[in-house]
């Protein structure tokens, strides 16, 4: 049996589980990613939303990507505030990659 998860067996036999006490279960018994994964997501999100405010006037009605720059600097003040850094590839990567034309 799962962490938050009760179990009632009923006269007939038949099973009742009840999450998380009855609670919302995404509060409750939440078991979602750790904070070491939800702080380059809310990154992302303010990043994105400071960004969209800079560019509103320029940028029409829709749906718009997050920029590339903003992923790559979120990246990049992760893997600083982890010790490490984002590496570059080979030239004979670059050639090895780029050789496909199908497939993965």
């Amino acid at each position: 049996m799962r962490h938050q998860t009760d179990e009632y067996v009923m006269a007939d036999g038949r099973r009742i589980l009840l999450l998380a006490e009855g609670r919302l279960v995404n509060l409750g018994a939440a078991e979602g990613h750790p904070a070491s994964v939800m702080d380059m997501s809310f990154s992302d999100q303010a990043l994105t939303a400071e960004y969209l405010l800079k560019a509103a006037a320029t940028l029409g009605a829709g749906l718009h990507e997050v920029p590339t720059e903003i992923d790559k600097e979120v990246a990049r003040l992760k893997l600083e505030s982890m010790g490490s850094t984002i590496d570059q590839l080979t030239p004979a990567q670059v050639k090895y990659l780029s050789s496909w034309d199908h497939g993965s």
